[in-house]
């Protein structure tokens, strides 16, 4: 394509779901009070943690991270899914697009890093319960957190340098509720192979590798589990990774699905839905799964509760 054909775009426009302006509203309503519950939700769980002493180990450290790493990772996306519906001004500005991304794509990234650190965390724990605590030290486990937050976030400047350097047809109308990828991709004149190859890596270093990671520790874990000779002791041992097997699965699984296909092949609709459930839905869903099957965190909920009314 001829380089006079390019055009310089400052703004985007947010198409969101629908059009329809009764649906809008629902839409609002409903992403509003999830957003909510996703604060109050993690909010809870940091303060169960940081409270209450028996939940000072290892296990409860990271999953206090991930749920300061859900508050912020849903207040990136819900604001302007928020606006987008309510609002008839669905233009956002090039850099706001830009920060949105880079923030977005950060998190997306610590936290494929944050859960495989998780999984060995667990792979430790069942395999050698006695050196538990030495091996997994405070100093350790702050530096797998802090590592999982740099390579996040220098891979998203990586990514967002990369994107937003490419030429757009002069079309600006993002068919999302949010500066994503695949629409962006859509927007673009000219793909270079170059720029796939860029998104194959940090496909691969940033969300294939986690995933091998985390299901090779869990490999391991099933064997040290049938190491063991009482079925009861299987089965609660297993219990410990319940939790976190099936937050990897979910968001794993949603992040696969949309970024490890080639540009050309984005169904924007589809992935529209799919977008909704790892951006959205997980930051949600990830504090009820960490606590409702957890007796530690109810039984400290239930004394706060309980403390709060006396």
């Amino acid at each position: 394509m001829d380089e006079k054909n390019f055009t310089t775009v400052k703004e985007f426009i947010l198409l969101g779901f629908t059009t329809d302006p009764w649906l809008q509203r629902v839409l609002f309503y409903i992403f509003l009070i999830i957003y909510i519950i996703s604060l109050l939700g993690n909010i809870t769980l940091i303060s169960l943690i940081c409270s209450d002493s028996r939940l000072h180990i290892p296990m409860y450290f990271f999953i206090g991270s991930l749920s300061f790493l859900d508050l912020w990772y849903a207040s990136v996306y819900a604001p302007q899914i928020l606006v987008t519906c309510i609002s008839d001004d669905k233009r956002i500005s090039f850099a706001g697009c830009l920060a949105q991304f880079f923030f977005a794509a950060g998190m997306d990234y610590t936290e494929c890093c944050l859960l495989a650190a998780m999984a060995y965390d667990r792979y430790v724990a069942i395999s050698n319960p006695l050196l538990y605590s030495q091996a997994m030290s405070p100093r350790f486990c702050a530096s797998l957190v802090a590592a999982s937050y740099f390579g996040g976030f220098v891979n998203s400047t990586i990514v967002t340098s990369e994107t937003f350097t490419l030429n757009f047809c002069g079309d600006n109308v993002i068919d999302d509720f949010f500066c994503d990828l695949p629409p962006l991709v859509k927007l673009a004149c000219d793909v270079k192979e170059s720029y796939q190859a860029v998104l194959y890596f940090l496909l691969v270093s940033n969300v294939i590798t986690p995933t091998v990671f985390t299901l090779a520790s869990y490999l391991f874990i099933i064997a040290a589990i049938l190491k063991i000779r009482s079925t009861q002791g299987r089965v609660e041992a297993f219990s410990t990774c319940g939790s976190h097997l099936t937050a990897v699965t979910l968001y794993y699984g949603s992040i696969l699905f949309i970024y490890s296909r080639p540009s050309t092949s984005y169904a924007l609709e589809r992935d529209k839905v799919v977008s909704v459930f790892y951006t959205v839905v997980i930051p949600l869903l990830n504090p009820l799964i960490y606590s409702l099957r957890n007796k530690d965190v109810t039984d400290a909920l239930r004394k706060m509760i309980e403390k709060a009314v006396s």
